[in-house]
């Protein structure tokens, strides 16, 4: 059977027509062969999810976009995607828009939830969700060290307006100044430790002396420490408590009026008749003196002695 040249062309357009078609789908990411089901999702903001994006499930890829249009005048966008027959999710599952890559590139990942035991469906419109991109993060932690550095920024201009305030022509001459004279007091710490030095130097025979006499007095201290620590100190101790309440009993006697010294310190009688005794022998001693014939006689024809007159300064 011969076909006419119409019927090669006819054919030959049908088949054309069919790989173009084919083509076609292929280049948006549809299979016409595919027996995938189609699920929606509701969004106000896609975040520059494209057609023919993945979509995965625990990062497994599963399906793909379909298509993004408008719903309505209002800006609700619908997302259509496809998920292959194998992978089973509940009705109650969300579809989220996330970053697939730090260049901006968008997917949708298919969030089951095991609890619902309701599968979904072909033609379902599943909950939608957008999750927070790399540069909304990025944002979000930059934010506050933004708002940190810029009230640094401040801090740092109203130090500088302060010092500028403060730095006028005369505090940088007493700045000067002052620099000027550590610089001189450096210099004289310098020397002086130069003459320090050269002081040792001189005398380092008669430092070396000293530091063997200090450590000749160590030594001594030292065997003097050890005699003390072998001597009796308790008795020692003993002893003088001993002495000191001796004293103790003796001062209070004296306090008292107890025995011959306390009667004479605290007894005005006595006192007073042992003061007039002393001067009743200091008067008689006077008076031997005086007038020693009183009181000796060598008379050898046995005169008798006169009559006794007491010195003039007598007591009275």
């Amino acid at each position: 059977m011969k076909f006419t040249r119409e019927v090669k062309t006819a054919l030959l357009a049908i088949t054309a027509i069919i790989l173009l078609i084919f083509g076609y789908s292929f280049l948006k990411g549809k299979n016409l062969l595919d027996s995938s089901r189609t699920f929606y999702a509701m969004y106000d903001d896609v975040e520059g999810l494209s057609p023919s994006s993945p979509v995965t499930i625990n990062g497994l890829k599963v399906g793909q976009i379909t298509n993004i249009d408008f719903v309505d005048q209002s800006g609700l966008i619908r997302v259509t995607f496809t998920v292959e027959n194998d992978f089973q999710f509940s009705k109650s599952s969300i579809a989220e828009v996330y970053g697939g890559s730090i260049l901006g590139g968008k997917s949708l990942a298919i969030i089951p939830n095991y609890d619902d035991p309701e599968m979904a469906e072909s033609g379902d419109i599943l909950k939608s969700e957008v999750e927070e991109g790399i540069m909304e993060l990025v944002n979000e932690k930059l934010a506050p060290l933004q708002e940190k550095i810029e009230s640094s920024i401040v801090s740092a201009d109203s130090l500088l307006t302060a010092l500028n305030e403060i730095m006028d022509d005369s505090t940088r001459n007493n700045i000067r100044s002052t620099f000027k004279d550590l610089g001189e007091t450096a210099r004289s710490f310098k020397g002086t430790a130069y003459e320090l030095e050269g002081l040792v130097k001189n005398n380092s025979s008669k430092l070396d002396r000293t530091f063997t006499n200090l450590d000749e007095m160590s030594t001594n201290f030292n065997k003097f420490s050890d005699t003390l620590s072998t001597m009796n100190i308790g008795k020692i101790t003993n002893d003088i408590e001993s002495v000191v309440a001796d004293f103790e009993k003796i001062s209070s006697n004296l306090t008292n009026g107890q025995g011959t010294a306390g009667k004479l310190l605290n007894d005005d009688k006595v006192y007073d008749n042992l003061d007039r005794a002393t001067k009743e022998l200091e008067q008689l001693l006077q008076d031997i003196k005086l007038n020693p014939k009183r009181y000796v006689h060598f008379s050898v024809f046995g005169k008798k002695p006169g009559p006794y007159e007491p010195p003039q300064d007598s007591l009275k």
